[in-house]
């Protein structure tokens, strides 16, 4: 059900705020032209309100994807001086976009033949699937045990990526290439690591079988896309320096921490629940999904140091599928080169400066936008430029290369993460036609592997991707850099990850 749009005070084009329990609290910002402000429903803004009166919350943003998710929306952003949020980050811990940029011109995929040649030799290499792993992949990599206790404890370090052989400047094009435990250590994670296996139910077993998820796409929202690269005339010289070619061939994918993410974010939940029971501890809106814990306790540290984990394991997952997906193409199109233009992340928290202080910055389906000269891109490859941010929208109508602009300091420095769903899998399934689904691909020559289009995650199940960029450009968050074009699709039917 849409939400009444007199809730909402709008501030200009695609900006307005909601107001938080009569004044006494920030207001929540709202990124959105007025149709996509008035197609949120009632559950997105409770799940708002309760997010923004939460413990600690200094800032909350709802961006244009935004939709209801569990505890927090999906499509949001929350900052905290003093608290850590599980839900506010999500289940899918570490869920990502990649771009590789190939030299390739598009006339050389033009073929049919060619380019199912080229989805089986990505499937041979990258499986799909909620449940499946590398041993389904008959040309994957193998990860043992051994190495995914050091991949999830240091990320992607030298020692990882030369082991896995992943190119290791690769590493200078990630919004984070690993990440430490509470303390600011991998000796955290690693005890963090040896004290599941023991102790806390994560058997050596079940480690061992997530570990070979290294590598693969998972399910539901997840995919791999071949994309021709659409650079925007005024952007040519931001394009340059991201590395993108006009009219070349690029792949795109979108994937997180898989198995082990949802189980380290599942068992911080149960634990977390555990604790407010025992303590009486109201949760905000009474949503069991908004459980919390104050900096520097132990469920705090704990939480932290699983999110570390699960992102550490996202970060591997990322380079290793765009490593494998290069070794596809140079399988069919001998001599093919290929650079990762970025590693970008939309369900991590992240401690930022904001204000002039420290705050833990969540973002749930959202996006990190740091523009040109942000202190945060210091020392990096996008000081001057901005950092590419990579939006997915749907096969048919494309997906967008941005980049920040000073603006983007209104919404915490954030962007949403894609289109966002408008209506609910149940939805898709009941409403949407599967012939026209498939018909609509086959008219624009974009390919799948799949016999039939998921139904749950047909375009038409998500919000107008171009209303989405329009809110973003607006509101003066970012600008586009270039679309991309899809080609082809790897997808798989199972439940979503996240």
């Amino acid at each position: 059900m849409p939400t009444d749009p007199s809730v909402f005070v709008e501030t200009g084009e695609a900006t307005a705020i909601l107001p938080i329990e009569n004044g006494a609290k920030m207001p929540v910002t709202v990124i959105g032209t007025k149709a996509i402000r008035d197609a949120l429903d009632d559950i997105c803004i409770r799940q708002t309100l309760n997010c923004a009166s939460a413990p600690g919350v200094t800032q909350f943003v709802l961006n244009p994807d935004a939709h209801a998710g569990y505890g927090a929306p999906v499509g949001s952003v929350l900052a905290s001086p003093t608290h850590v949020y599980p839900g506010p980050v999500g289940v899918d811990i570490k869920c990502s976009m990649s771009l590789l940029q190939l030299d390739l011109p598009e006339d050389a995929i033009t073929s049919k033949p060619l380019r199912r040649a080229l989805i089986q030799a990505i499937l041979d290499r990258t499986p799909t699937g909620a449940g499946r792993g590398n041993r389904n992949a008959k040309k994957g990599r193998y990860v043992s045990p051994s190495q995914g206790r050091q991949i999830v404890t240091e990320g992607a370090t030298d020692a990882v990526l030369v082991q896995l052989g992943i190119p290791l400047h690769w590493a200078q094009h990630c919004e984070d290439s690993h990440h430490t435990g509470h303390d600011g250590t991998h000796n955290s994670l690693l005890d963090r690591v040896d004290r599941t296996l023991v102790q806390e139910g994560l058997s050596a077993n079940v480690f061992a079988d997530k570990v070979l998820q290294l590598g693969s796409y998972g399910g539901g929202n997840h995919f791999g896309e071949c994309e021709i690269v659409r650079v925007d005339d005024a952007q040519r010289a931001t394009a340059d320096h991201f590395g993108l070619r006009d009219g070349h061939v690029a792949f795109l994918s979108h994937c997180g921490s898989r198995g082990l993410g949802s189980k380290l974010a599942d068992r911080q939940f149960r634990a977390m629940e555990k604790h407010f029971s025992t303590w009486g501890i109201p949760l905000p809106g009474g949503d069991r999904h908004m459980v919390h814990a104050p900096l520097g306790t132990p469920e705090a540290d704990a939480y932290l140091d699983d999110m570390a984990i699960g992102a550490n394991f996202a970060t591997v997952n990322h380079l290793l599928i765009n490593a494998l997906v290069l070794e596809a193409f140079q399988e069919v199109i001998p001599g093919v080169k290929g650079e990762l233009v970025y590693f970008i992340s939309h369900n991590i928290a992240r401690q930022e400066v904001l204000d002039n202080k420290l705050a833990w910055v969540h973002r749930k389906g959202a996006t990190r936008a740091f523009p040109a000269g942000h202190p945060g891109l210091k020392g990096t490859l996008f000081e001057k430029t901005g950092h590419p941010i990579l939006l997915p929208g749907n096969p048919t109508q494309g997906s967008s290369v941005m980049v920040a602009q000073p603006g983007a300091k209104l919404s915490c420095y954030s962007v949403n993460h894609g289109a966002g769903r408008r209506m609910s899998r149940t939805a898709a399934r009941n409403s949407l036609d599967q012939q026209l689904i498939d018909k609509s691909l086959a008219d624009a020559d974009i390919m799948t592997n799949c016999r039939q289009y998921p139904i749950d995650e047909a375009p038409g199940a998500y919000k107008d991707f171009d209303e989405v960029l329009a809110s973003v450009e607006k509101a003066g968050l970012a600008t586009q850099v270039a679309r991309l074009q899809a080609k082809f699709v790897i997808k798989d039917g199972d439940k979503a990850d996240d």
